[in-house]
């Protein structure tokens, strides 16, 4: 059996379309069950009917015509109950359909499996025979394991453009279900679509041995070269943005002048490979570091690294871009977008963008949000190939696009992003304006950085300090662990820009999803392993070097915070405690001039930690609530894994208890306490923050005014009683569904869905 699935998988994985894909399966489905007819209905979601989509023993003409209703006939039987249907004489049976176009009068026997895949009912695999027998159990568990197996294999046709879904034609040619992405930045357009695609395929370039190794370094160093000066003049074309948005091509050039990224290229062409060969090596490694990480912003840098790596392919293979030209309300929509893409195209015409790939914390979402255009990431069963001149709505609230809309819902979406306008227009009157409730409740708005080129944006967004600067960028963008001066040099920008304000750096937070190329940790489970401040304390060489970093980058400006990741036990606080005090000793008999011990306080990301509160909360100055994390180790649910990700959400009752424990606990001991994870930027789960005390919320400084605008719009009395009454609640769909409400009834229903 075992040998059987590994064939047909692999048949059904290089199959081309839905024809050749189904037409697969039936024929060896009815071969190895050795019955007279193999069939497969899939469901069409646009009007909810199981159809004939390929048939092995009926009659041909049948397939595509034969639609039946949800639970109609047998077929709908199987699909209804999710469980195999097994008779020796079908036609007795009440539920029974008759369609004369199949010739199926002279079959007996049926066998029908459901195909599920993540709980959803794909359809149904049926066998037929012209005797009446009950299928034997094994040749049911075969089917079974036949139908697990093409359940995925037919998603993921499905999701890689291969095959199409069996209503998508209908979608395509018009109509008013959406394809379904993620929120990468908010807003309403109305457009014509533009695929592009890389002009250059990484993956695609093979080693190949060079003799002339100087010739090879002259190429790739003059490839490097044309892509600066291409970078400098793409950031000079965005001179409508501010500065501080325009820095994001800052770090591109930042990375085209790394050591690591030049010089490890350099080194591999000298070992005798050529230039292309060397480059995609080097770019696999650096992005390959950035794609496995859990930190879905550092995860985003890895498409980054991509981007310049196809850039300078591109000019080694001394290929010109093509002219091409965009209409007035261009929306750009690839496989995988980058930010260069998008500045090829005129300002004046680009409105909105679309990612196969990608997530809210990409820089094409940063960008885009900077912009002002709405953003569609990660759109799983996205026909890019068939978008291209095609009228397209984008939804950027809810992460939703329409191909050839309706008139209908055209007219909504044209009043929708009328009403967008005036919102926009109306929140950025907030960026200086406190966030305080109605009854006088006052929450400082801090932002979640981690990359130089989003500090002036934060500020530009109202943001009032830097809630959590993560520090790995600086070791992740080098060959070697870097050192003193380097990281102090870092971090004073940082501090410097904000001082006065309070800025909050946490200390290395690698292991995991986060590896360093240079320091490899191999483990069976990484994210109950080596990893946080685990690290760093059995690493004292490694934590002392950036705490020394820390303190001398603060010298004079004392707003400075240190942040400790992933603690889980007490001994874990007073041991960092006491090598940064030894640091700061050490630093105050170096030097003539005082300097300030900083506040030290940690992170609660792991349950336990959440029951030893207020013991933790006692031996640190403040405490910050990294919900990401917490969410996952409360939920054991890993929220990149497709297959559970729909159980992750930050409203679980569990979820919103044991936020409310810590506050509870460390308020207990005058300290004060923060958010920093997505939580934050909730607008119905900042009525929760609101109501438990907390003292900050830190987030993507883009969704500032946002929650601002739901924290100047509520009493904090108000919060209280919904906090009350989600806390008797056992779902989290009930909790954000009261909460929503409520931000309707405040009229504040657009900041949950597109429209005033």
């Amino acid at each position: 059996m075992l040998n059987t699935l590994r064939r047909l998988i692999t048949e059904v994985s290089a199959a081309q379309n839905l024809d050749e894909t189904l037409s697969i399966i039936v024929k060896r489905v009815k071969q190895t069950i050795h019955t007279d007819v193999c069939s497969v209905y899939l469901t069409d979601p646009l009007n909810e009917e199981r159809v004939l989509m390929a048939t092995d023993g009926l009659l041909p003409e049948a397939v595509g015509k034969v639609r039946l209703a949800r639970f109609e006939g047998l077929v709908g039987l199987v699909c209804e109950r999710a469980e195999p249907i097994n008779l020796d004489n079908a036609p007795e049976h009440p539920r029974y359909k008759y369609f004369p176009e199949t010739g199926e009068e002279q079959y007996s026997s049926f066998l029908g499996i459901p195909i599920i895949n993540h709980g959803q009912t794909m359809g149904a695999l049926v066998v037929q025979d012209r005797r009446r027998r009950r299928y034997a159990e094994e040749e049911v568990t075969l089917l079974l394991t036949l139908a697990a197996q093409l359940s995925g294999a037919i998603a993921h046709a499905q999701a890689s453009g291969r095959m199409q879904n069996v209503g998508q034609r209908k979608r395509l040619a018009g109509g008013d279900k959406p394809f379904r992405g993620l929120a990468g930045a908010p807003g309403v357009a109305i457009g014509i679509g533009v695929v592009v695609y890389a002009g250059a395929n990484l993956d695609a370039v093979p080693n190949r041995n060079v003799t002339d190794t100087d010739a090879e370094v002259q190429a790739f160093e003059t490839a490097v070269t044309q892509v600066r000066a291409e970078m400098t003049q793409l950031r000079s074309e965005l001179q409508h943005l501010p500065a501080e948005d325009r820095a994001i091509f800052d770090a591109y050039q930042l990375m085209l002048e790394s050591d690591s990224l030049i010089k490890q290229t350099v080194q591999k062409i000298r070992r005798g490979n050529w230039a292309p060969g060397a480059l995609r090596e080097t770019i696999h490694e650096h992005a390959r570091v950035f794609a496995g990480m859990e930190d879905s912003y550092l995860r985003e840098r890895a498409q980054d690294i991509r981007d310049l790596g196809l850039r300078i392919l591109s000019r080694l293979q001394t290929k010109e871009t093509a002219v091409r030209t965009y209409p007035q309300q261009t929306i750009l929509i690839s496989e995988e977008l980058s930010p260069s893409m998008m500045m090829e195209v005129p300002n004046s015409h680009l409105i909105a963008v679309i990612s196969a790939r990608g997530s809210g914390s990409s820089h094409v979402s940063i960008l885009a949000r900077a912009m002002g255009i709405p953003a569609v990431m990660g759109v799983d069963d996205l026909p890019t190939g068939d978008l291209n001149d095609v009228e397209i709505v984008v939804d950027g609230f809810q992460g939703n696009l329409f191909v050839r809309p309706s008139a209908a819902l055209l007219r909504e979406y044209k009043r929708l992003r009328k009403e967008e306008s005036s919102l926009t227009a109306d929140l950025v009157n907030l960026k200086d304006q406190p966030a305080v409730t109605l009854d006088g409740y006052r929450l400082p708005m801090y932002a979640n950085t981690g990359l130089l080129a989003d500090v002036r944006s934060s500020l530009g967004h109202g943001a009032e300090g830097v809630g959590l600067y993560r520090t790995e960028i600086p070791y992740m963008v080098r060959d070697r662990f870097p050192g003193e001066h380097e990281q102090a040099q870092v971090y004073r920008k940082v501090l410097e820009e904000f001082a006065p304000k309070p800025v909050y750096l946490r200390t290395l937070d690698i292991g995991g999803d986060k590896t360093l190329p240079y320091f490899p940790i191999s483990e069976a489970n990484p994210f109950l392993g080596w990893r946080g401040i685990r690290i760093s304390l059995d690493q004292p060489d490694i934590f002392l070097v950036q705490i020394r970093a820390m303190l001398r980058a603060a010298e004079g400006l004392n707003n400075l915070n240190i942040l400790l990741p992933m603690i889980t036990t007490v001994e874990e606080v007073v041991e960092a405690q006491r090598l940064i005090r030894r640091v700061h000793h050490e630093m105050l008999e170096e030097q003539q001039t005082v300097l300030e011990m900083p506040r030290v306080g940690v992170m609660i990301e792991v349950p336990s930690a959440v029951y030893q509160i207020k013991q933790i909360a006692r031996r640190c100055d403040f405490i910050s609530i990294g919900t990401n994390d917490l969410v996952q180790y409360l939920l054991a649910v890993d929220r990149n894994n497709r297959r559970v990700a729909a159980l992750y959400d930050c409203l679980h009752p569990a979820v919103i208890k044991a936020v409310n424990d810590v506050v509870e606990g460390a308020h207990a001991l005058n300290k004060p306490v923060s958010i920093c994870g997505e939580m934050a930027s909730d607008p119905a789960a900042v009525l929760l923050l609101i109501a438990m005390g907390l003292d900050s919320l830190s987030m993507n400084a883009v969704n500032i005014p946002r929650v601002k605008w739901v924290i100047r719009n509520f009493s904090r009395d108000h919060t209280q009683r919904l906090l009350e009454e989600v806390l008797r609640m056992d779902s989290a769909d009930l909790v954000r569904r009261h909460l929503n409400a409520a931000l309707e009834n405040a009229g504040l229903g657009s900041l949950i869905r597109a429209g005033k």
